[in-house]
């Protein structure tokens, strides 16, 4: 796992995925060598700095969706994972300032766009610290919790954010031996970035802590 301050930022990277990739629309899929394994992680370095860059990871993902035309209509649909619950650890309490006895709810959801889910998302939020109309909407729709509370014009603080697959290995770019190139299409597992944030009221009081994991179906350009 690579903290995102180990992240690399080589603008030689991002200029090689940019100029040798083709179009979003007719992309084919990553293949196994070293040119592909740099767009994809070139790729991933954009997403990680878009998503830290913006408040709503729901309105990024809906961006990138639309970018890299992943879906017909780029439009992100939170899908609630019913009967699961995930009792907030002790020491997060502090985290959203709240005492033992203040009642929190949890929501687990799969933001997806199409047929594509993007992130799985664990949630953890102070009912009181919304209005009524937020907490209804969030107990009875699959609205994306971003959007619902767009009108607390909130702030989030990522406390970690770890690339959890890099397609290059560590020390790439110091001449570390690089994977053999095959023929067939790149392995991508399933989980790629990981970010656990807290969301702040305009008023700076804490209300939400969010566990979010990007999936490989991120770089799923051309297909629907």
């Amino acid at each position: 796992m690579t903290s995102t301050r180990t992240f690399i930022a080589a603008g030689s990277i991002a200029v090689m995925a940019a100029t040798s990739a083709p179009s979003a629309h007719a992309r084919e899929p990553f293949t196994d060598d070293v040119a592909s394994r740099t767009q994809a992680l070139a790729l991933l370095e954009t997403l990680n700095a878009d998503l830290l860059s913006h408040p709503s990871a729901t309105l990024t993902l809906e961006r990138w969706c639309s970018d890299h035309a992943l879906a017909g209509d780029a439009k992100i649909l939170a899908r609630q994972v019913k009967g699961q619950d995930k009792p907030l650890p002790a020491d997060d309490r502090q985290t959203l300032a709240i005492g033992p006895d203040e009642p929190v709810k949890y929501r687990r959801v799969q933001l997806a766009c199409g047929d594509h889910v993007l992130s799985e998302a664990d949630n953890w939020y102070v009912p009181s610290r919304l209005t009524p109309e937020m907490n209804q909407i969030l107990d009875t729709t699959d609205q994306p919790f971003g959007k619902v509370v767009q009108p607390l014009h909130f702030r989030r603080q990522t406390i970690s954010a770890d690339l959890l697959w890099s397609p290059l290995p560590k020390g790439w770019e110091m001449a570390a031996p690089l994977p053999p190139a095959t023929k067939g299409p790149l392995a991508i597992p399933h989980e790629l970035l990981r970010h656990r944030a807290v969301l702040f009221t305009e008023a700076n009081q804490p209300f939400s802590l969010v566990v979010e994991t990007y999936t490989a179906e991120v770089l799923a350009f051309g297909r629907r």
